[in-house]
């Protein structure tokens, strides 16, 4: 977002004509800034060795955003057998493909199968059944769980010794006992710590865990070390420093290759680095609301549309883009919902007025995705920036989307 001549602009494109093309509540997302931010991460790494990125689906699941990182050489980490469906129908090949669940049945996992896509077990009890049934038929992935406490919040933080991801690195024995008893192929080991991790020792660390439990898996095609990288939320925030990443890891898992006897796949599956900054969320200011402590700045949306805020304390820069010269004053923007939903508290920016229109930065990841029906409100349209021109991804719901599915008995 760029500001040219007293206008914010995406990708060349006046907000506020965006917002009155397409009404708010609205996304807006830069598939320059995704394809930028895609083009950081692989290099970083392919300076030392083969990498895959795999886009981790779950933080926006557009066809078109999935298309489009399908384009750029992209590899698909999915969460479930819907998000395989959606990655295939957006044109992924199968082997391009890995299926990472967690807590689901042996059934979803035979259909993940019958898709042909890469299947990572993180329990023992679906390994040994996945074993039984299918022997060496089918190779699979361990995700293994290290034990490290790591991410910028308690509910991104999934590698610790009580998290609900993966198989504990203390349980590999039984983990091979399962595999020699079965005749098992296992192709890959994964581990994902957590997202918004700084410190690149913490990867590394991680790293150096998954690389030594791999010497004893003697059939692998990839490692796969999930995601993490931070990105920055606020002016002058630091990021994950990538490229120091790419050089320590880089050489590190050269070395183990080189032990190792085979070259293997370095893999990622980053979500949040590759679209969060690319995603604007635009609100317009129905009311401004003052107290006798605060005036508060009241949005034609709600945490049903923008739930990171509540949920994880996360922090999204806003901006006044109907004003952008005179005077600040201190806000308190809110949305519409019977709750407290609070995006930001004593915001300054320049005066707000009833009809405004508010821009959230950093609303590419986990936000539509996230978005539902709460108070029976509709979830907002979606538009991509691509080459200088807006296109409507996603039309706003109508209320014909709210009943659709409901079956009237009385």
């Amino acid at each position: 977002m760029e500001l040219q001549e007293n206008e914010y602009q995406i990708g060349g494109i006046s907000i506020n004509e965006i917002a009155q093309k397409y009404e708010t509540p609205l996304y807006v997302y830069d598939a320059e800034q995704m394809q930028l931010q895609y083009s950081k991460l692989h290099n970083a790494f392919s300076k030392k060795c083969t990498v895959k990125l795999n886009y981790a689906c779950k933080a926006l699941t557009n066809i078109n955003v999935l298309r489009l990182f399908n384009k750029m050489g992209s590899g698909l980490d999915t969460v479930s057998i819907q998000e395989v469906w959606l990655g295939k129908q957006a044109g992924f090949e199968a082997q391009d493909i890995i299926y990472t669940p967690n807590c689901v049945s042996m059934e979803e996992i035979e259909l993940a199968v019958n898709e042909g896509v890469k299947i990572n077990i993180d329990n023992l009890s679906i390994l040994e059944q996945f074993g039984i049934k299918y022997g060496n038929s089918y190779p699979v992935c361990v995700r293994v769980n290290p034990h490290i406490l790591a991410g910028g919040n308690h509910n991104i933080s999934v590698g610790h010794i009580d998290s609900k991801f993966g198989i504990s690195i203390y349980q590999l024995p039984h983990v091979h006992r399962i595999v020699e008893t079965n005749n098992m192929t296992i192709e890959g080991l994964h581990m994902h710590t957590g997202s918004d991790i700084l410190d690149v020792e913490v990867f590394l660390n991680g790293a150096e865990l998954l690389l030594n439990a791999a010497k004893d898996f003697k059939e692998l095609d990839y490692v796969d070390f999930g995601s993490g990288f931070k990105v920055p939320y606020k002016p002058n925030d630091i990021s994950t420093d990538v490229e120091s990443l790419g050089e320590q890891l880089g050489d590190r898992f050269i070395s183990f290759c080189e032990d190792y006897g085979k070259d293997l796949t370095l893999m990622f599956e980053p979500g949040k680095f590759l679209v969060s900054d690319a995603g604007y969320f635009l609100a317009t200011v129905n009311v401004v609301k003052q107290t006798t402590s605060t005036v508060f700045a009241g949005l034609d949306t709600g945490f049903n549309h923008l739930i990171r805020p509540m949920f994880y304390d996360s922090h999204h820069e806003i901006v006044n883009v109907s004003n952008t010269s005179g005077k600040e004053r201190i806000y308190t923007v809110v949305g519409y919902i019977c709750e407290t939903d609070c995006f930001g508290w004593n915001r300054r920016m320049h005066e707000i007025s009833e009809g405004n229109v508010l821009c959230f930065k950093n609303a590419g990841a986990y936000c539509f995705s996230m978005a539902s029906n709460y108070n029976s409100r509709f979830r907002p349209a979606e538009v991509l920036i691509h080459e200088g021109k807006d296109y409507l991804i996603r039309e706003r719901e109508t209320m014909e989307d709210l009943t659709r599915n409901q079956v009237e008995v009385l």
